[in-house]
């Protein structure tokens, strides 16, 4: 037995997906669409979720929608938007009391089922435009999420790094848009979009819960129904290795913003992703690795530092707030962290611990039905069927030296500092 028993449907149009356990007491519901990262659909994309989830034709104001989630013994749902490598990600959650668990025999499931067939099926729309109301409502909400990014530093300075170092590939586009399009956008435009997503996104439905995977198949397939498709696939290739770039910029910022970008030329399924994780947490991912202990620790250059893979595009970002005037110390620690890693100048306990911390992690993100979900999600992306045991397995396995080969694959491609404006040059 797994760790994780998925069933996997064919349906018409999209997959289902089942996970039957009794961890939970709630059914967990996760509608997901994918499609390439483009300038041309990355804002409607952002803005498209925030709206099927304000109102529908059976509930044509969000509180009535609310309501009805009250009724469902308070059943909660929420939508986002992510980047997966160089594609963008709609998520549509309900999660639901699982009735077997009440007095009450109201089928919960069928009914939160219905509500997300009735959300994405049945919007609020009207002579092939949604409500202008609700889009214009919308559109505020979506010009605030993009620039709440601007106003915080943090992550203002990771999607910088992003911005230069990824520049003219899709990964390089912010995952909710860019601030000019949003007023572009019409009730009609969005509309159009709309239908287009759901003829040509790969489709994918999760169900996460104590339930029958047939009987989940049976509700589904009488509630969605879309054309067949072959999802299209980005046709990006990671970007070239290059010249190591710095970019300092300028602001009113009180605390240098350090973030470094390499290119790790591994993805998610391929056979040193495993290695590829022990490298990352040894460098720099946990507050037993290289950097935490170096950078912060021993020489109290960084008041926060570490680094983080994204694994459908082969990159690792390091993130750390130093002084301005630590500026230089602080990067040329950091390389030295890593001239260790690829000279292979960590112990076997270091090796064993990070194995230890990785599997903890993964085991925990399991105690969630939506991390459940998210680990699942990675095979879609990647079209590489990895199991959890087989990843589980595959880590524990890894000897140093693949750790060390990996290291030596690892290149690094952009420093960007995010200094004050009285910071020398």
């Amino acid at each position: 037995m797994g760790v994780i028993s998925e069933t996997i449907k064919e349906m018409q149009g999209y997959k289902l997906h089942v996970v039957q356990t009794e961890k939970f007491k709630t059914n967990t519901i996760v509608w997901k669409m994918k499609a390439p990262l483009s300038k041309d659909t990355v804002t409607q994309r952002a803005l498209l979720p925030h709206v099927l989830q304000s109102s529908t034709a059976g509930f044509p104001t969000t509180a009535k929608l609310r309501s009805y989630l009250d009724d469902l013994y308070g059943a909660n749902m929420f939508v986002d938007v992510s980047k997966k490598g160089e594609y963008q990600i709609i998520s549509l959650s309900i999660e639901v009391a699982n009735e077997k668990f009440l007095s009450d025999s109201t089928p919960l499931l069928s009914k939160a089922l219905e509500l997300l067939s009735e959300m994405i099926r049945n919007p609020l729309a009207d002579n092939g435009a949604f409500d202008s109301d609700t889009v214009d409502k919308e559109k505020r909400t979506l010009k605030q999420r993009i620039q709440s990014v601007y106003d915080d530093k943090m992550r203002y300075s990771s999607f910088r790094l992003i911005q230069e170092m990824c520049a003219g590939e899709p990964y390089a586009l912010p995952v909710n848009g860019e601030l000019e399009d949003v007023d572009k956008i019409t009730a009609t435009t969005l509309y159009e979009y709309y239908q287009k997503a759901f003829a040509e996104d790969e489709l994918d439905l999760y169900v996460i819960g104590d339930v029958s995977p047939e009987q989940v198949a049976t509700t589904a397939s009488s509630l969605f129904e879309f054309a067949d498709r072959t999802p299209k696939e980005s046709n990006s290739l990671n970007g070239a290795n290059r010249e190591e770039k710095t970019i300092k910029e300028k602001q009113d910022v009180k605390q240098g913003k350090l973030n470094i970008g390499y290119r790790t030329n591994i993805r998610y399924g391929d056979r040193e992703y495993y290695a590829l994780q022990l490298f990352n947490g040894i460098y720099g991912g946990f507050s037993h690795s290289k950097l935490f202990l170096n950078v912060r620790e021993k020489n109290s250059l960084a008041y926060y530092v570490a680094s983080r893979l994204e694994s459908h595009k082969g990159l690792m970002m390091v993130m750390s707030g130093v002084e301005f005037e630590n500026f230089d110390l602080a990067v040329k620690i950091i390389k030295e962290q890593m001239e260790a890693m690829k000279s292979g100048d960590f112990t076997d306990e270091e090796i064993d611990q990070t194995k230890a911390v990785i599997e903890n992690q993964l085991l925990e993100t399991l105690d969630t039905a939506r991390g459940m979900v998210e680990l699942l999600y990675h095979t879609v992306v990647s079209k590489v069927e990895v199991s959890l045991d087989d990843w589980l397995k595959g880590m524990q396995e890894t000897t140093k030296d693949e750790v060390i080969a990996v290291a030596n694959k690892v290149n690094l491609d952009t420093i960007y500092f995010l200094t004050g404006m009285e910071a020398a040059e």
